[in-house]
C-alpha cells in the first residue's frame, strides 16, 4: 500500500491468501487470467475466481492432523480418521492444537462453520476443546506429536517433517477439509507489465513448481502434473471444501468468531473440562 503511487516490483509472489485478497479488494493488484489456469489444482482456481483474478494459488497445506501410532496404540485408542474421531472421550486431553489466535486454528474454526453450520461447529469445538492437552504457542515449530508427547497434533500439512525417527501418520478428515493457500499476484501499475505476466505463466508451471522440491519444501504445488514431496503425496488427493476466503478471510468475520469462540467455549471453560 505504501508503494501504491510508485511500486517498486512488478509480481508479489508468496505470502497467505487472505493478505493477497486484501490487496485485490483495494485495487493494490492487477486482474489477469493466466493461459496457465487450465493446469491448476481446483482449488487454486477457486481462490482465484474469488480475487476476481486479481491473485492466483501458488501451494496449499492441508489442515489435518499428525498421529502418532505408538501413542495412540499405547492408550488403546484407534487412529483418528474425521473430524468425528476427535471428539471420543478415549482422546480426552491427547490432542494438540495451536492457540485459537494461530492461523492454523482459526482455519480449524472456519472449516468447522463451512462444514456444519455455525451452530453445530460451536457445539463440536466444545466438545473438541475437552480433548485438547495445553493449547501450544503460535511460535511452536513441531507439534507435541511429532516430538512423541501427544498422540495427536490438529495442523497444517505436511508441515514440520517428523524428526528423531517418530513415526507419524498424515491424515486428512475424511468429512472434508480447510487448508491454507501461497498466493501470487501482479502489482498495480508494474512498470514491466509483459515481463510480469510472463513470468507469472512461468511460475505456475509444472517446472517452476518442482522447483520447490530441490529446496526440499513440502507444500503442495498448484500444477496437477507438478511432481510432489512423499511427505504431501497421500494429501493430493484429499477431500476439500470450497473455502470461502473471501469472507472467513476478512479481518471482521475473524475477530468475530474468535470473539464467540472466546465468549462460548474459552469462557465455559471450567465445565467444560
Amino acid at each position: 500500500r505504501a508503494e501504491a503511487d510508485d511500486p517498486h516490483g512488478d509480481v508479489w509472489w508468496g505470502g497467505g491468501g487472505a493478505l493477497h485478497l486484501e490487496a485485490a479488494a483495494g485495487d493494490l493488484t492487477e486482474p489477469y487470467q493466466s493461459p496457465m489456469l487450465w493446469q491448476l489444482h481446483s482449488w487454486a482456481v477457486s481462490f482465484a475466481n474469488q480475487s476476481d483474478f486479481r491473485s492466483v494459488g501458488i501451494s496449499a497445506e492441508i489442515l489435518g492432523y499428525r498421529l502418532n501410532p505408538n501413542l495412540l496404540a499405547a492408550r488403546q485408542a484407534a487412529e483418528p480418521r474425521c473430524w468425528s474421531d476427535l471428539v471420543k472421550p478415549e482422546l480426552k486431553g491427547q490432542l494438540q492444537m495451536a492457540e485459537p489466535g494461530a492461523a492454523a486454528y482459526y482455519v480449524t474454526l472456519a472449516t468447522l462453520v463451512q462444514l456444519m453450520g455455525e451452530e453445530w461447529a460451536f457445539e463440536y469445538l466444545g466438545a473438541l476443546h475437552r480433548n485438547v492437552g495445553p493449547y501450544a504457542a503460535r511460535s511452536a515449530p513441531l507439534g507435541r506429536a511429532g516430538a512423541g508427547e501427544a498422540p495427536v497434533d490438529v495442523a497444517f500439512l505436511p508441515g514440520a517433517i517428523p524428526v528423531g525417527g517418530v513415526p507419524l501418520k498424515l491424515v486428512a478428515p475424511c468429512e472434508g477439509t480447510g487448508y491454507e493457500i501461497g498466493s501470487m499476484s501482479i502489482i498495480k501499475g508494474a512498470r514491466n507489465i509483459i515481463n510480469a505476466e510472463m513470468w507469472y505463466d512461468w511460475a505456475l508451471s509444472r517446472e517452476a513448481q518442482e522447483i520447490a522440491l530441490k529446496a526440499k519444501a513440502d507444500q503442495i504445488p498448484s500444477n496437477r502434473s507438478a511432481q510432489v514431496s512423499s511427505q504431501a503425496r497421500n494429501l493430493v488427493d484429499s477431500k476439500l471444501i470450497d473455502y470461502d476466503f473471501v469472507r472467513y478471510g476478512s479481518p471482521a468475520e475473524r475477530d468475530r468468531l474468535l470473539k464467540k469462540w472466546r465468549e462460548t467455549i474459552a469462557a465455559s471453560a471450567e465445565t467444560l473440562r
